[in-house]
């Protein structure tokens, strides 16, 4: 399987090139390999706007990874929130996900989920994703998210809205009943993402610092934090989380 390429990151709290600070993102990017389900999100996109009496939601698709980071790159300007399945033809388990929160660390993204797992909805979640939504449960109510996000923000729709795995603090319960510490997890680094990525590919230290131009000192720091974050105790564990 070939990796997408993955463009180059704004920074913290740096608007993409041209953007002014007073741009307004109101558009979807929905990334579903399945067009039944892309069709069935359009539609109900339409029709919860129309019955709201909103402005029209441009709702971009794409049934693959490489397609969704293409169009990420094409319209970012415009797309407020990313709905990310997880099981895609290019791209295993969280793949797509570190690599959309490395390339675009600001950006909102709902997990769309076919798996209905405590530990996948913690490890998106621990990864960045604003919201997990398994696609056995209502997706009226993922779609009521994604709009709030869009008009509101996604700390307001985060408010609004509390179903099961919607946000960090709705897992709080779960949490304790879990050897995985996903309250400090929420806000791994850039760096951390991109060392994540190098070792679920089998890197070592030394070749993730030689990638990195980082000391293999600090490689070992990120790897040390990536291991408390997802409550495991060797990179081999570590791997086989992430890819489970």
């Amino acid at each position: 399987m070939n990796a997408p390429t993955i463009p180059p990151a704004c920074a913290a709290g740096e608007a993409p090139p041209g953007i002014g600070a007073g741009h307004t993102r109101s558009a979807i990017l929905l990334v579903d390999d399945h067009e039944l389900v892309r069709l069935g999100f359009r539609a109900l996109v339409a029709a919860q706007t129309r019955q709201a009496g909103l402005a029209a939601i441009t709702v971009h698709e794409a049934g693959t990874l490489a397609q969704a980071l293409a169009i990420q790159q094409e319209h970012d300007q415009d797309i407020a929130v990313v709905v990310l399945d997880l099981s895609l033809t290019d791209s295993r388990d969280l793949d797509g996900l570190i690599a959309f929160r490395k390339a675009w660390p600001l950006v909102t993204i709902v997990v769309l989920s076919g798996t209905a797992s405590d530990t996948v909805a913690r490890d998106a979640l621990a990864l960045g994703a604003a919201a997990f939504f398994p696609k056995s449960g209502n997706l009226g109510d993922m779609l009521d998210f994604v709009q709030a996000c869009v008009t509101h923000g996604v700390q307001s729709a985060s408010q609004r809205f509390t179903p099961p795995w919607t946000t960090l603090t709705s897992l709080s319960q779960a949490q304790r009943q879990s050897d995985t510490p996903i309250g400090s997890a929420h806000h791994l680094t850039t760096r951390q993402l991109q060392t994540l990525q190098l070792v679920l590919q089998g890197k070592s230290n030394r070749e993730i610092g030689e990638l990195t131009h980082l000391s293999e000192g600090t490689v070992k720091n990120h790897v040390s934090m990536l291991l408390l974050t997802f409550g495991v105790r060797s990179r081999s564990q570590l791997i086989s989380k992430m890819r489970s």
